[in-house]
């Protein structure tokens, strides 16, 4: 499992925190920065790891901003991407079993690490399902 990984300057040490449990469950990991936590923009970060994803680069993204939102919307421009922002279990599972996301969107303003790391788990851990959620996901585009 390879996994993309980007914020913006209110996701930096959210984002930080987490690359290092990645490294620590030995997780390849893709930090696509930012390298320092001044103000950057979101979607500039956010086209990072989607290039990840298309490309084929990583199997799962993670993106962090203040409430997610942000990271989400940009993510979500581009075809075959499939960003979920989550804030518990269930609605993370939930993604990845029905709706087969490929990157999770964090709000580091309304989360805390504890769930993050929680989320991160399940996110990568959870399988899509397939069957009926197949045709679906092909809707979307």
């Amino acid at each position: 499992m390879k996994v993309s990984i980007a914020s913006d300057h209110a996701g930096y040490e959210l984002k930080d925190k987490i690359v290092e449990y990645l490294k620590i469950k030995k997780i390849e990991v893709i930090d696509r920065g930012p390298e320092i936590n001044e103000p950057v923009d979101y979607p500039d970060f956010a086209f990072k790891v989607v290039q990840d994803i298309m490309a084929a680069n990583a199997n799962r993204g993670v993106l962090i901003c203040g409430t997610g939102q942000g990271m989400a919307m940009a993510a979500n421009k581009k075809p075959g991407i499939r960003a979920a922002l989550c804030y518990n279990d269930q609605v993370t599972k939930l993604a990845r079993e029905h709706n087969d996301a490929n990157i999770l969107t964090l709000g580091a303003r309304v989360i805390d690490q504890t769930t993050a790391i929680s989320l991160v788990d399940t996110f990568l851990n959870t399988h899509f399902e397939g069957s009926r959620h197949k045709d679906r996901i092909k809707k979307i585009g």
